[in-house]
């Protein structure tokens, strides 16, 4: 089923002020749906992608499985050799008769998502790289498109601005913005945090997460490439690109601890990182590869964070939480989805033989079939405290300092440069805690 979200303000309190209600609508399993067998008869969905790399074109092809009607008619992305290669991908595609992007509908540059915006088309796909998602999913909304949003949609307190106001005008205008926080739309860990909502655990008290992982790949630079180009081709190791690897990947295990706290931000966060295995290379940027964050809320409740992206390292991305009643364990790769009280007997866990539909399919099939059924899923405004979450405790751990919420959400550092032009661009260094300010 659709979930309809409603878009809120910007502080702490507002969100604590969601009813119960209202929160449970989070918590409801989305249907496994399916591509709509709509018939030749009915009327396109015309798609614009906007960012082509490897989470773009997978979005292309999930909107392609999930409505019979859908045309991918245009594309945009910074570099024109970056389209190229995303839609040969579709040259052999089952739909790929639903592929219409001629080179007319090709638009490359920072200002070509305007273009594609404006191309006659009924959906965007925002899948460029974070830093630009504010100012993209401004143009769409104000365009009047549905829009599936890519995490995470903004990478510094502006952004987190902008974002809000954009979600509260996507509510106003009726359009759809699906998020690309993809858990919320796994069956399994929306049934476990239906069970979480309904009381099987007591009140969540504390909640454990972790993303360690290995790192990601660069690009090395090439012969005629500009500052900015190097940068933006190595997008995931520059801070202002993606907001660091807690903000454009652990950002997932920040939103289900969201997710568990009912969609509260936090009082306040303290935390910690470095960069203690990054080659002293310039396409490995200015990221850090660890964080540790400690989340704390008004009522003395806390949710820690871990992540690395470190070589020859143990994985893990898992989820613990602790209840009045008991505790629970998430491992939604496993899928292991159980809770248990303190004398080791279990409560609730997920059936072996419950749906374990693709995720990231269905996020596409809720959402065009929300648009066939004249209905509206916004999910502003869980997505923003989400995301905001992450940029916090970024910059807790840049700062060394214990930073509040409003002092995050109001704070006036941007990320962002000067101007985008394919020129020089200073290379950015690396934070130090205890001398950096982010305020």
């Amino acid at each position: 089923m659709t979930t309809e979200q409603t878009s809120g303000g910007i502080t702490r309190r507002d969100f604590v002020a969601i009813s119960s209600a209202a929160g449970m609508a989070a918590f409801i399993a989305p249907s496994v749906l399916g591509a709509q067998d709509t018939g030749s008869s009915l009327k396109p969905l015309k798609v614009a992608l906007i960012g082509c790399g490897g989470r773009g074109s997978g979005a292309a092809n999930q909107a392609l499985k999930a409505d019979k009607g859908v045309i991918l008619w245009a594309v945009a992305d910074v570099f024109p050799d970056r389209m190229d290669s995303c839609l040969k991908q579709f040259e052999k595609h089952p739909s790929k008769e639903r592929v219409q992007v001629p080179a007319e509908r090709r638009f490359a540059g920072f200002d070509g998502y305007k273009q594609a915006i404006a191309s006659g088309v009924d959906v965007v796909l925002l899948c460029s790289a974070p830093h630009f998602r504010p100012m993209h999913l401004a143009e769409a909304v104000a365009a009047g498109k549905h829009i599936f949003c890519e995490k995470p949609m903004f990478v510094d307190a502006p952004g987190y601005r902008s974002v809000v106001e954009s979600a509260k005008a996507a509510k106003a205008k009726n359009i759809n913005l699906m998020s690309g926080f993809c858990w919320r739309r796994s069956a399994p860990e929306a049934a476990t945090f239906a069970q979480l909502e309904k009381g099987t655990l007591g009140t969540p008290m504390a909640m454990y997460g972790c993303y360690y992982t290995g790192p990601l790949g660069t690009n090395k630079r090439q012969p005629g490439w500009s500052d900015m180009e190097f940068q933006v081709r190595n997008w995931q190791h520059f801070t202002w690109l993606s907001g660091d690897q807690m903000v454009e990947q652990a950002v997932h295990s920040v939103d289900k601890i969201n997710w568990c706290f009912r969609n509260e931000p936090p009082k306040s966060a303290v935390g910690m990182g470095g960069r203690q295995l990054r080659e002293a290379m310039p396409e490995r940027g200015d990221v850090y590869d660890h964080f540790a964050i400690v989340y704390e809320w008004a009522d003395g409740r806390r949710a820690f964070l871990n992540c690395r992206q470190e070589p020859d390292c143990y994985f893990e991305n898992t989820d613990w939480i602790a209840g009045t009643k008991g505790q629970c364990f998430i491992n939604g790769w496993g899928p292991t989805h159980v809770m248990k009280d303190p004398a080791g007997n279990v409560l609730w866990e997920y059936p072996a033989d419950g749906p374990k539909s693709d995720m990231y399919q269905n996020e596409h099939d809720e959402l065009f079939k929300a648009i066939r059924d004249g209905k509206v899923i916004n999910d502003g405004e869980w997505m923003v405290v989400s995301n905001m979450m992450a940029v916090l405790g970024r910059m807790a751990a840049y700062s060394g300092q214990q930073v509040t919420w409003e002092q995050a959400i109001t704070s006036t550092e941007s990320l962002s440069p000067k101007q985008y032009i394919m020129g020089p661009l200073e290379m950015p260094l690396e934070k130090k805690p205890g001398q950096y300010k982010v305020l």
